[in-house]
C-alpha cells in the first residue's frame, strides 16, 4: 500500500464480495490468505494523508464484461473465461487486464476537475475533499 500510495494520486478498487468468494472452493483458500479489509484501509488512509483519492466501484460494477475500447458490456461472463472478444469491435481481451483499464478509466474520470470540484464519475468517494477556493475576479471588478 505504500509503494501504491506513492506512486498514484488516484487508485481505483473494486468492493468485492469476499464472503462469496470464500464460498468458492477454488479461491477460497487464496481469499483466506488476502485480508482485504486491512489492504483496503491502510490503502485510503495513506492515499488520503498524501493527498490522493481511491475511488471504489460499485460491487455490481461490470468492470470485468465491459470491453474497454468501445464500451460494449457482455450479458454474462462467467468467471472460467478468462479471455474474451468484443461483439462490438473485435478486441481480444485479457478479464484482468481488461478490468484493471476499466477501472483505472472509472477512477480517472472521476478525479478533480480544473475548478476543483468533484467529476462526474458514478462511484463512491473515499476521502475527504477541501472545498475549493474562490477564483479571482477578472477585470473590471474594482476592489476596495
Amino acid at each position: 500500500t505504500t509503494d501504491l500510495t506513492r506512486r498514484f494520486h488516484s487508485i481505483g478498487i473494486e468492493n468485492l464480495n469476499v464472503r462469496g468468494m470464500m464460498k468458492n472452493r477454488h479461491l477460497s483458500r487464496a481469499v483466506a490468505d488476502m485480508s482485504f479489509y486491512e489492504f483496503r484501509r491502510q490503502l485510503q488512509y495513506k492515499t488520503a494523508m498524501r493527498g490522493g483519492q481511491v475511488v471504489v466501484a460499485d460491487r455490481f460494477y461490470p468492470s470485468s464484461k465491459t470491453c474497454s475500447v468501445c464500451g460494449y458490456k457482455l450479458e454474462s461472463l462467467p468467471l472460467s473465461v478468462r479471455k474474451w472478444k468484443c461483439p462490438g469491435c473485435g478486441t481480444d481481451h485479457d478479464r484482468d487486464l481488461n478490468a484493471a483499464i476499466n477501472l483505472k478509466n472509472m477512477a480517472v474520470s472521476s478525479t478533480v476537475t480544473v475548478c476543483g470540484e468533484e467529476g462526474s464519475g458514478s462511484s463512491r468517494k473515499t476521502r475527504v475533499k477541501p472545498s475549493s477556493e474562490k477564483q479571482e475576479a477578472s477585470s473590471g471588478f474594482n476592489q476596495k
